[in-house]
């Protein structure tokens, strides 16, 4: 009896590894394509920066006659030195420089406080705060220009840098909405324990909410510095004199009537990847840090 109990435990060994596993199957199908879509989504993104640093790298006739991924028969180096010399791509990066350093430091400073209001002080201007910023996304921009360009023109402030500093200042909602999220996750019994401590409020928001916010203010700078950086219709339309432009309007003067010199747009546009590419690095390891875990014990 031992002994055929078991040759058939045997059999239905060999049978179940014989047989066809449907939920092995499933989790490897779903992990191939899993790094499938992985390796699209890098796909889009590099393939447009290979072309681009490509196309900088041949001359006029080479780029109008060849393939957008063949490599450069000879590569002009001299595509990069025009574009920031003639371009004045420096002129472009000191004053894109200064809008972004009073830009960003306006938004962190007032998105912060404004957020620590509206979510640490449970009061009636709260809620209708709340509701003015999101009734104020449901307007598109474009159907304000006219109105908001009236307005700069008569403070005169068209045709200087303070006008898109005031509207990157002014129109930067969504800004608050992740400061509010943040918040959230900041217990309140850092601020009752110093409070009780003897702390003011500014107190309370220099020393424990402006610091535990670095992630939230990590994620905000570099959104605002990407949407600031690429902007072009703001600057050309609010700064349209060569001594004011920046650095999306310092590539437009290589568009004209009778064609456009891409190659040196697109060393133009590799010069200024640069800046970018280095901030968000800098920036990036900051936005996952989660340096508000652990701050209270429960």
């Amino acid at each position: 009896m031992a002994s055929a109990e078991n040759f058939n435990t045997l059999s239905a060994g060999k049978g179940s590894n014989t047989g066809f596993d449907s939920s092995m199957f499933k989790r490897k199908f779903f992990q191939a394509m899993k790094y499938v879509i992985l390796v699209l989504g890098c796909l889009i993104v590099i393939v447009p920066l290979l072309v681009v640093f490509l196309g900088s790298l041949k001359d006029n006739r080479e780029f109008l006659s060849s393939n957008v991924f063949a490599l450069p028969t000879h590569i002009e180096w001299s595509n990069y030195k025009t574009a920031f010399i003639d371009g004045k791509v420096l002129l472009g990066l000191k004053n894109t420089l200064i809008i972004l350093v009073i830009s960003c430091f306006f938004t962190v400073i007032l998105g912060t406080m404004t957020a620590y209001v509206v979510q640490r002080f449970n009061t009636v201007m709260g809620k209708v705060m709340k509701a003015a910023f999101l009734c104020a996304q449901l307007f598109p921009s474009i159907t304000m220009q006219v109105t908001v360009y009236s307005i700069m023109n008569k403070f005169g402030l068209v045709g200087t840098m303070g006008a898109p500093i005031l509207l990157y200042i002014g129109t930067d909602i969504i800004s608050i909405y992740i400061f509010i999220q943040f918040l959230n996750n900041i217990s309140y019994s850092l601020d009752e324990s110093a409070y009780m401590d003897g702390a003011n409020y500014f107190t309370i928001y220099f020393k424990i909410i402006l610091p535990n916010l670095k992630p939230a203010i990590a994620t905000v700078l570099i959104i605002k510095i990407i949407s600031i950086y690429n902007d072009f219709y703001t600057a050309n339309l609010y700064m349209p004199s060569d001594e004011l432009s920046v650095v999306s309007t310092s590539l437009y003067r290589f568009m004209g009537p009778y064609g456009a010199k891409w190659e040196i747009i697109f060393a133009g546009i590799v010069i200024c990847t640069v800046p970018v590419l280095i901030i968000f690095l800098f920036l990036q390891k900051y936005i996952y840090a989660g340096l508000t875990n652990g701050a209270v014990k429960e």
